[in-house]
């Protein structure tokens, strides 16, 4: 049974993959989890129990001095988020955390999806993250789609347990430069993967973009040895997740803060 603590700590250790990717770093102030991410300028307070002002004005400060544009703040649903709104905070669409068995979305068609490590046309932020699917031994795995030629939609996979082998170990899904994959992993029980950032561009939704990117992440998590999945879904996403085998966890918070 997967539990909306295991989500979050699953976001947790993905935020912090990101950071350490990109040249960013974690530290933390009273009662207070904070990773910040470079690419985006954008500071992340993790999963407080609590909101402390004592520990919200320094990490605030630490913010202003790397030069956020942005602060976000990821919370367990049964945290008060009151206190964040004397700092001007404002809530965000509220976060579904949906799981899954491997099994399950590949049952769908994952034909149009593949794993891309360095699309030429992700840009940006989005292209200096790319680096989370360089480290060896591998965790994360960069997905695309595309139509007609054309970049339609994108996902991450992201298994930490992925982390703890040696690092020169082959990829189990796609190798390295002159070794060949190695053989897929038997699925661990219990064993988390996770899928962030899935998205599909306005004007190709509802064309199974979105089905493919969640049948193929399945597949490379399977392949990596977890049995479960886990997604973080935007309310609009959450009816197509549901209909690909996903079934409702919990709810979480999301707030943000505009700091340009």
């Amino acid at each position: 049974m997967v539990t909306i603590a295991a989500c979050q700590e699953l976001h947790q250790d993905w935020l912090k993959n990101l950071a350490g990717a990109t040249g960013g770093r974690t530290f933390s102030t009273h009662e207070s989890d904070w990773v910040w991410l470079p690419a985006r300028r954008q500071l992340v307070l993790l999963y407080p129990q609590r909101i402390s002002p004592a520990g919200i004005r320094p990490g605030l400060a630490e913010g202003m001095r790397l030069g956020a544009q942005s602060v976000s703040v990821w919370m367990n649903n049964a945290a008060s988020y009151a206190p964040l709104e004397a700092f001007g905070f404002r809530r965000g669409p509220q976060p579904l955390w949906m799981s899954a068995p491997v099994t399950a979305p590949q049952q769908y068609s994952a034909a149009a999806a593949a794993i891309d490590p360095d699309p030429p046309e992700v840009t940006g932020p989005d292209a200096e993250e790319l680096a989370a699917g360089r480290a060896h031994p591998r965790s994360a795995w960069h997905l695309t789609t595309r139509g007609d030629g054309k970049l339609t939609g994108r996902a991450w996979v992201y298994d930490p347990s992925v982390a703890a082998r040696p690092p020169h170990a082959p990829d189990p899904i796609s190798g390295r430069p002159g070794i060949p994959a190695a053989p897929a992993r038997k699925p661990r029980k219990g064993s988390l993967a996770g899928i962030f950032g899935l998205s599909v561009g306005p004007s190709s939704r509802r064309r199974g973009y979105g089905t493919a990117l969640l049948s193929r992440a399945a597949a490379v998590a399977a392949a990596a040895g977890a049995d479960r999945l886990a997604i973080n879904a935007a309310p609009a996403g959450s009816e197509l997740c549901a209909a690909r085998g996903f079934e409702l966890i919990g709810r979480g918070q999301y707030l943000f803060l505009d700091l340009r």
